[in-house]
């Protein structure tokens, strides 16, 4: 009897190991994505040229760059410790990492309270809204595909939806449409001649515009030994204060500061007056 339980673990545990080799990633089949990558140029979608907003978010667009004239954040709202969000974050304001796993692939992002992104590769649907509680980040489900038929996968295509909002695209107050129906779709590949240069093709489908809105990121791979990699906490020293639907600012000192001409103070309802 004591044997025989001896085989059946051996054979158990055999039959294990054998299921978890099955599921290794084989590295050979994908782009050597290693390292780490930072922006090429400015970080936000002037490149991509005019937006197409309709012209009521046109005037959205025109009222944040006026606030902002003034003082004003701009609808921005990671002036306030608000993360980025997609796709905002791609805009690599710090350096990003890509962890790739069979069932999920990882980008990782040290800035403000952008720290992750989890792109899901398994072959999932999407949840529903009672699964999934909106994020700035948002869901992403991602697919790799071998786009030149060498037998090697080269193109991760992504789609992200259930983001929440406010966001914007960058710090120029590029509105989405406050419905939250926002998607984000990628394809994030390699440079066929240069294996140190990234690319992700985004294209935002939203309300807001009126036709699908595509931008190419470009980054780079840092290749000197020894990388440092810095984590940007935004409520370290934080001044920047969201009161109400108005901003305010914290002086040295510690006090309440307008930021725009002739800006009232918030309301004080609940502070009891000390009669001076």
């Amino acid at each position: 009897m004591h044997e025989f339980r001896l085989l059946a673990a051996i054979a158990l545990t055999a039959g294990l190991m054998a299921s978890a080799s099955a599921r290794i990633l084989d590295e050979s089949k994908f782009p050597d994505l290693k390292g780490q990558w930072d922006r090429v140029g400015v970080p936000n979608w002037t490149p991509a040229g005019t937006p197409p907003f309709t012209p009521e978010y046109q005037a959205v667009f025109e009222a944040n760059r006026a606030d902002m004239k003034n003082g004003g954040a701009g609808g921005v709202p990671s002036q306030y410790c608000y993360p980025q969000g997609m796709p905002m974050m791609m805009n690599f304001y710090d350096p990003m990492e890509i962890v790739v796993t069979l069932d999920v692939t990882y980008i990782l992002i040290s800035h403000v309270n952008d720290s992750y992104r989890r792109v899901y590769t398994d072959g999932r649907g999407w949840p529903t809204e009672d699964e999934f509680v909106p994020t700035y980040a948002g869901y992403s489900i991602g697919k790799w595909i071998d786009e030149d038929g060498d037998g090697k996968l080269d193109v991760l295509e992504v789609e992200t939806r259930h983001l929440l909002n406010p966001r914007v695209y960058d710090a120029s107050g590029l509105p989405f449409h406050t419905d939250g129906k926002t998607i984000v779709k990628e394809r994030i590949y390699l440079d066929k001649a240069d294996k140190n240069t990234l690319y992700d093709e985004i294209t935002t489908i939203d309300h807001a515009l009126t036709r699908p809105w595509t931008i190419t990121k470009k980054y780079v791979r840092e290749t000197k030994p020894n990388l440092i990699w810095y984590f940007n906490d935004c409520a370290e020293n934080n001044r920047h204060v969201f009161i109400g639907d108005d901003s305010y600012f914290v002086s040295e000192e510690g006090f309440l500061m307008p930021v725009k001409k002739g800006q009232k103070p918030p309301d004080l309802r609940y502070f009891k007056s000390t009669g001076k």
